[in-house]
């Protein structure tokens, strides 16, 4: 079995698409979820490790890590997908919910990225390959969001760790940033929702989670990008 991959937030939408795709490949993966979805005992039947993890708070980031060691002693890589797509007008306690943004999106990553280190190194010292770290950011961290302000922040912030922790890490592990717009809708949007939405990009469509398989497998099989944010965004930002 290869060196697994860890994926963080992989219970549905593209968490799920990448870790069905790398079980596809024969690719060892170990994967979490805050709520146990069916798809997840799909996963673990096809061989995934599946951790429960909330990232609510200090301590449960560091239990996560704690059981993730337990399961392994190197990792290929770390895609840190967990999100919330929480805001001001659904959450208007502002402070809790900056916290909570700045938690899931920055702080969650940085502690991984620091503790499971070693991992990473691990696999690198054994095959002579950059290990990776991925952090999924958002098209926002370019403009802000006048309705997701925590949220654009917290992602910003995930953004400048990418450049960080590449200085840091390299030439060992290579990392970057996928920052992406539309992807895909979730089942209860209106259709009001999706062709407003479908105009704000170039190429107006709905892509698909293959983008970012596309873009992940980018970037795992280069060895030479590093501290970049790869943007999948259909020319949004020239719109």
């Amino acid at each position: 079995m290869s060196s697994p991959i860890l994926i963080t937030g992989a219970g549905q939408r593209i968490g799920l698409a990448l870790a069905e795709h790398f079980l596809a490949q024969g690719q060892a993966i170990i994967v979490t979820y805050r709520t146990r979805h069916d798809a997840i005992d799909i996963l673990a039947g096809k061989g995934a490790t599946c951790i429960h993890a909330d990232f609510d708070s200090d301590a449960a980031i560091t239990h996560f890590i704690e059981q993730l060691k337990s399961h392994t002693n190197q990792l290929k890589a770390i895609i840190h997908n967990a999100s919330s797509w929480d805001c001001e007008a659904n959450n208007q306690d502002y402070a809790t919910l900056f916290d909570n943004m700045m938690r899931i999106h920055a702080k969650t990553p940085y502690l991984i990225n620091l503790a499971a280190a070693d991992l990473l190194l691990h696999y690198q010292q054994n095959t002579g390959q950059a290990a990776d770290i991925i952090h999924m950011t958002d098209y926002v961290v370019e403009k802000g969001s006048p309705k997701h302000l925590a949220y654009a922040a917290s992602k910003a912030a995930l953004d400048n760790l990418t450049k960080s922790f590449s200085a840091k890490f390299s030439p060992a592990i290579k990392v970057n940033a996928i920052a992406p717009s539309l992807i895909i809708f979730n089942d209860h949007d209106s259709e009001e929702y999706r062709a407003k939405t479908i105009k704000k990009s170039l190429m107006e469509i709905e892509p698909g989670c293959t983008e970012i398989i596309n873009s992940v497998e980018l970037l795992l099989n280069s060895r030479y990008i590093t501290g970049r944010s790869l943007p999948v965004d259909g020319g949004r930002h020239l719109k």
